[in-house]
């Protein structure tokens, strides 16, 4: 039984770290310069989930659950703004005025981060009805 608590957590922390790339997302959607002032803009980060418990002490442990298995940039690439004033606009070629953002689209995110809010909801759930079970089962064995 205690199994099934180990799931419900490990699926809470992934959708946890699904929730804070989502925000880190929407927080850097206007950001086109890096740390050093340099034109690049933000790429959206993608959580990126399997199947499994590779810390767990069993076999059949391994197998359950889901665990992060890395934090990786969307390849998509930046949208552009047509922003002629701007000193970092392109001066020549087929994006001449516009300037380079962000891969981030805050519907998208608002979805995703409904959708990794929903499922940590339901690992909760899950959670407490596997506390409830062995409260339950301890109850009986005394």
């Amino acid at each position: 039984m205690y199994g099934s608590l180990d799931i419900s957590v490990g699926g809470m922390i992934a959708q946890r770290t699904r929730l804070e790339a989502i925000s880190a997302n929407l927080a850097n959607r206007d950001v086109i310069l890096d740390s050093q002032g340099r034109l690049s803009p933000y790429r959206r980060k993608m959580v990126m989930l399997a199947s499994g418990d590779p810390t767990a002490r069993t076999e059949v442990g391994r197998a359950l659950g889901v665990h992060v298995t890395g934090i990786q940039e969307d390849p998509t690439p930046p949208s552009w703004r047509y922003e002629p004033e701007s000193p970092y606009a392109e001066k020549s070629g087929s994006h001449k005025g516009y300037v380079p953002a962000p891969n981030v689209n805050p519907v998208y995110e608002q979805i995703d981060a409904l959708a990794a809010s929903r499922a940590y909801e339901a690992n909760v759930a899950a959670a407490e009805a596997s506390k409830s079970m062995i409260a339950q089962a301890l109850r009986l064995l005394a």
